[in-house]
């Protein structure tokens, strides 16, 4: 087998397109092997990893390269066999960048799933060819569509287990739409595959020869993301004012940040939250120097034309497309403290962008059983890894736009002021339909 690591050069890899996809399905449907059969495959390794998951297997009596090593890689981990907590890897082919985001399967690690599939891109839920559509299926495919995943890939896998059948990968592709049908799904593709010994992951198999489609990492490459990251106008939440102490750049002041959504360009009239006041735009800066457009998810540094009272939390904008600020919070949130309950009255600190304020909990709405997608209305609290819709109250205005229409500026955490634990994620006005 061929070890070498193969990549494109960095000037050419730096300006490739950028892909975030997690794993989620049941415990044991094969999303760590998946994800290591996807770096070996494409040469995405290097020798000496490689040599590691080698001398593991072997310690472990396999008689196989357990792929799975590559991403399992917490002692606890491998000794049980599952993942627990998210493991990134990245890796790049001469069509694409790629982040990965190995999330849990198991119930109780419902956080860490939720964690990993908030910035992603594309989700792919791997379901085991021998068990079908399970309660954990459907659940992962409930959480992606709650955090507005664009883009769902059903990978059917341990195919070599059920002798190749067609029959078979078309009666889970059935149940499974059937399922999904209920949920908010901007595209889903069903890919049948066998992650141990390779089929139809980076090369097509003979023995998936009744399947048109093309393989995993062709789908992954191919696949449109560009559209689903500017549903809203401009939003630039501020993180910095930068103002050099040297002699010779005193009259240098801009506002660092990251480009949350639209396009920014020298000249472009801009209105800074919540001051309300408007000027235009005079440079762009980054790292490598002065750029004519900035767009997400650049970090740049802006600066304006007027000098205007700007810091840390506020937000510059176009003047005709303003979020409108916001003190009463709806949101569905996902709980991920063990210690202590979300119960309504109780006080957070919330951070939403960049901004910090105080939060109280006015009311829980009810909680959502992520199985069957059914509203508990007399849940008074919600516990570790539970999701429900709550209303808060924050003591300043944030600056939000719905979480469907901007992740970035859609989403929030709560802490916990007393243990400074992260205590929840948020979505602004994500409802999941009536069931």
């Amino acid at each position: 087998m061929s070890t070498e690591t193969t990549t494109a050069p960095e000037a050419h890899v730096r300006e490739l397109d950028m892909l975030r996809f997690a794993t989620a399905g049941s415990v044991d449907d094969g999303k760590s092997t998946l994800i290591g059969r996807l770096l070996f495959d494409s040469k995405s390794i290097f020798q000496d990893q490689l040599d590691s998951v080698e001398k593991v297997s072997t310690e472990r009596g396999n008689d196989y390269t357990d792929l799975s090593l590559l991403t399992d890689g917490l002692r606890s981990e491998r000794e049980q066999g599952i993942t627990i907590d998210v493991a990134y890897r990245y890796f790049a082919t001469p069509r694409r960048k790629f982040i990965i985001a190995d999330t849990p399967g198991h119930i109780q690690y419902t956080r860490n799933m939720v964690t990993g599939a908030s910035t992603a891109d594309v989700a792919l839920i791997l379901i085991d060819a021998r068990k079908g559509v399970l309660e954990q299926s459907r659940r992962h495919a409930f959480l992606a569509s709650l955090l507005g995943v664009p883009h769902i890939v059903v990978c059917v896998n341990k195919m070599d287990l059920v002798d190749y059948s067609e029959e078979v990968f078309e009666d889970i592709r059935a149940e499974f739409s059937d399922f999904a049908a209920k949920l908010r799904v901007k595209d889903m593709s069903f890919i049948p595959v066998s992650a141990l010994v390779g089929d139809n992951v980076v090369e097509r198999s003979e023995n998936l020869s009744w399947f048109k489609g093309s393989t995993l990492l062709n789908h992954l490459e191919t696949i449109h993301v560009a559209s689903d990251r500017n549903l809203v106008d401009v939003r630039f939440p501020v993180q910095y004012v930068i103002r050099p102490q040297q002699n010779d750049a005193r009259d240098y002041r801009g506002y660092a940040g990251t480009v949350a959504s639209g396009i920014l360009k020298p000249g472009d009239e801009v209105m800074a939250l919540p001051s309300g006041l408007t000027t235009k735009i005079a440079s762009i800066d980054t790292a490598d120097g002065p750029v004519d457009e900035a767009f997400p998810p650049m970090s740049v540094t802006v600066r304006l034309e007027d000098e205007i009272d700007i810091s840390r939390g506020d937000m510059l904008c176009r003047p005709q497309n303003a979020p409108t600020p916001t003190q009463n919070v709806d949101a569905l949130i996902c709980w991920m403290d063990e210690s202590t309950p979300f119960v309504p009255g109780k006080k957070y600190a919330i951070k939403h962008t960049t901004r910090w304020a105080r939060a109280v909990a006015k009311d829980l709405t009810y909680e959502i059983d992520v199985n069957t997608l059914h509203r508990n209305r007399e849940a008074t609290s919600l516990e570790l890894n539970q999701i429900g819709r709550v209303q808060l109250r924050v003591t300043q205005p944030l600056f939000a736009d719905a979480y469907q229409d901007n992740p970035l500026t859609g989403a929030f955490i709560l802490v916990d002021e007393a243990t400074n634990k992260t205590v929840a994620a948020g979505m602004i006005g994500q409802l999941p339909h009536e069931v």
